[in-house]
């Protein structure tokens, strides 16, 4: 079940991401959206998005058309060929654990990704699902053994992700498949921002309005350059490829009815709703 954003909320952040891109003037927001029964990309710029033709990660063109915000809807600001994550790559989430010699990395499945105003639909049997705001890299080209100080040429943009998490299934079960991966368990967007500061934003979670998680990606163990360049040692990644890089602080289950924000300083906000699915 899909939710279309509520005109309030989505013209709010349109003035929040319009008086970000006055202040910094070198930060360009991409979406995705439908309008018209039609699936298109573009450029959003305050309430007004300019439509883009073409490889949005090599040489789009500007179609000329335009549309105002209000009357789109977004959706999951990239098709990803592969959604790797990073867990316990904050101090304030690992608690008395040691740190790791290197970034945990784990898969969830391009079909577990859904875009803002999408439900997260728990399945029957989920008992302990959580929430997980984290910042999200997106590839811009191919990388393939890429060095940390090369890293940032292989990074389009950042957005915002929920990576929910079955608890119980985290723990009993052989692998994290249904854990991470299960249908809508991969909130993206609203946008991808290019030319932010990514090593230095304010991720925060909200749950019904409550902030639940607060930090910088400062204080990430990993960085975005460590991160990319470690993950591209075992894996080809692609553009439009997507790593979540881990969730600060701690968790709390998810109900049927609760609504769940992730904002990233400069992206905007992820807002999405928990439903119960059938069996």
């Amino acid at each position: 079940m899909t939710r279309l954003l509520l005109l309030p909320t989505i013209v709010a952040a349109a003035v929040t991401w319009q008086g970000l891109a006055l202040a910094q003037p070198s930060v360009t927001r991409y979406v995705r959206f439908t309008a018209k029964g039609l699936v298109s990309q573009g450029v959003l710029d305050g309430d007004t998005i300019r439509e883009l033709a073409g490889d949005l990660y090599s040489d789009p063109a500007a179609t000329g058309r335009t549309y105002r915000l209000r009357d789109v809807r977004l959706l999951a600001p990239c098709e990803p060929s592969k959604v790797i994550a990073v867990g316990l790559n904050y101090r304030s989430h690992i608690g008395d654990r040691a740190v790791a010699a290197y970034p945990g990395l784990f898969a969830k499945l391009p079909s577990s990704v859904v875009g803002p105003g999408d439900d997260i639909v728990l399945p029957p049997d989920a008992e302990n699902a959580h929430y997980e705001g984290e910042l999200v890299v997106v590839i811009g080209k191919r990388a393939r053994n890429v060095s940390e100080a090369s890293a940032a040429d292989y990074v389009f943009g950042v957005t915002a992700g929920n990576d929910v998490s079955e608890r119980n299934w985290q723990r009993n079960d052989l692998q994290w498949f249904r854990a991470k991966a299960s249908d809508t368990f991969g909130p993206l967007g609203p946008v991808i921002a290019r030319g932010l500061n990514y090593d230095d934003l304010l991720v925060q979670t909200r749950v019904n309005g409550e902030v639940r998680q607060s930090e910088r990606t400062k204080d990430l163990i990993f960085g975005v350059a460590a991160i990319v360049s470690y993950v591209s040692r075992y894996v080809t990644l692609e553009p439009g490829d997507v790593i979540y890089t881990g969730t600060p602080q701690t968790t709390q289950a998810l109900k049927p009815g609760d609504v769940v924000e992730v904002e990233v300083e400069g992206v905007g906000v992820l807002r999405n709703t928990v439903t119960r699915g059938h069996r």
